[in-house]
């Protein structure tokens, strides 16, 4: 089998604070996707799709409770950076915002990382690698 697409739909307790938050970061709206109780975005070169729904739309989904990120975590989403500058960008940024920083910009093996949670606690790190 062959896949043409593959997107995330992650839970969050308040899609306007998401809205703002994703927007800030300057994530793109997925419009045609994005109303009720589902706020879509896309996100890099290749547009990979991140949905958010309500607690209520998630759980029927998945005919079971969502993760509480207080106590562990579900995914760690890897966001590429074109150097140390644009880590360091990206962390102040989400900073700015009222995202939670877990790693402050620093050197990690032969690149540079931060990582960053947004209000619901999904985890984000930034890599810059040389040569990717």
């Amino acid at each position: 089998m062959h896949t043409k697409m593959i997107w995330a739909n992650l839970m969050v307790d308040d899609l306007e604070r998401t809205r703002k938050f994703y927007t800030a970061l300057g994530f793109k709206q997925n419009g045609e996707y994005s109303g009720g109780d589902l706020l879509s975005f896309e996100v890099g070169q290749n547009n990979f799709v991140i949905n958010f729904c309500a607690r209520k739309r998630f759980e029927e989904n998945i005919s079971d409770k969502a993760a509480d990120l207080d106590k562990g975590q579900e995914i760690l989403f890897s966001l590429s950076a074109a150097n140390k500058e644009e880590v360091e960008q990206w962390a102040q940024a989400a900073k700015d915002i009222g995202a939670t920083i877990f790693l402050e910009p620093h050197v990690y093996q032969s690149g540079y990382q931060c990582g960053f949670a947004d209000p619901d606690g999904h985890k984000y790190n930034v890599l810059y690698w040389p040569g990717m």
